[in-house]
């Protein structure tokens, strides 16, 4: 467990607009590695009070296109919801190259940790750590350097790389097979027009 900093509201982030989405939270001064940065604060619900809100999320997002979900899974009874406008936390954005992580206590507290040394004025971040379920439905725009694309936990890159790889393959056959009728489309109409003159 990283070190403790002894704020409820932590001096070392504070809320800014950003260019990966929206706002994010930013370092007010430099950060040492193992550091504990914030808590992600939140209502604390069973798991049946968790799917019922992750479902009705889902729901909305269908509906609305979009819908944020802070639902931090705490150990097999409970989960965190921490959308909350005093959890300043949840606006710390994802990142392919995050330089925080989620740590979880003895108490269940959810602390964001630094990774490594960070930067005053560097953004925050973390991985999201999302399944492959609907990746397609949340798209990266962290713009690291090994950004795979989509918002998914590092686990799952290895799958993520071949579903997109067969995914290109399958849209470079159907342009080709596009271009080529549209070539015969064109011989044959040379073809007539020859046929004519």
């Amino acid at each position: 467990m990283g070190k403790k900093n002894n704020y409820t509201k932590s001096e070392l982030a504070e809320v800014r607009g950003s260019i990966v989405h929206g706002r994010g939270m930013f370092a007010t001064q430099n950060i040492p590695e193992s550091t504990e940065i914030i808590e992600y604060l939140g209502e604390r619900i069973d798991k049946e009070e968790s799917n019922r809100r992750g479902h009705a999320l889902f729901d909305e997002s269908k509906e609305t296109g979009g819908a944020q979900v802070y639902l931090f899974t705490l150990d097999d009874e409970w989960d965190l919801d921490g959308n909350f406008e005093w959890n300043t936390a949840r606006l710390v954005n994802h990142s392919c190259e995050p330089n925080c992580e989620a740590q979880i206590d003895e108490e269940l507290k959810i602390w964001l940790v630094a990774l490594r040394d960070i930067r005053q004025g560097e953004e925050l971040s973390f991985n999201y750590g999302f399944d492959l379920e609907d990746y397609a439905k949340h798209p990266c725009r962290c713009g690291s350097e090994n950004c795979v694309g989509y918002i998914v936990a590092e686990e799952y890159w290895p799958k993520l790389k071949k579903k997109l790889k067969k995914k290109k393959a399958k849209a470079k056959r159907k342009a080709e097979k596009k271009a080529e009728k549209k070539a015969e489309k064109e011989r044959k109409r040379v073809s007539a027009l020859k046929a004519d003159g």
